[in-house]
């Protein structure tokens, strides 16, 4: 049943089997799926594709096709940015350190250019927007290629 209907949870299995005159606990068939390490959605899954594998199952139910497709809908990565060059997009953060006697309030600024992955970081007595253009303009010198980079 694992490898039938992939995507059904323990409850959902123990009610099928009760359907063909089988009764077993949600618990049970959890115990089962432990000992044979088929606990997890995805690793039934990966029971399943090697199941295949093997050239077991030429022809695939629909259960275990939408399956499929939803572990491919899964592994697709989403929010990712693209950027073209270095310099078209940063990410920058104003971070409250602390005090310090004789000094005042310290901040640390940290920027990240989302093309290059290239990080820096400086502790600042300002947390205004100046300071941080200014920081951003001096550091990345190289990633720059506009004036108005990164919105300053």
């Amino acid at each position: 049943m694992a490898i039938d209907f992939p995507a059904y949870g323990q409850q959902r299995a123990s009610n099928e089997l009760k359907k063909q005159g089988i009764i077993v606990a949600p618990a049970t068939v959890r115990s089962v799926w432990v000992r044979h390490d088929l606990e997890t959605f995805q690793k039934r899954l990966k029971a399943l594709e090697a199941f295949m594998a093997q050239g077991n199952s030429p022809v695939l139910t629909e259960s275990q096709v939408q399956a499929l497709e939803r572990r491919k809908l899964e592994k697709q990565v989403e929010g990712e940015i693209e950027t073209e060059h270095p310099g078209y997009l940063g990410c920058q953060d104003t971070y409250y350190v602390g005090t310090i006697k004789g000094v005042g309030r310290i901040y640390q600024q940290t920027f990240i250019d989302s093309y290059s992955k290239v990080a820096m970081a400086k502790l600042l007595r300002s947390e205004e927007r100046v300071s941080s253009c200014r920081y951003v303009k001096r550091q990345s010198g190289s990633l720059v290629t506009k004036k108005k980079a990164f919105g300053c």
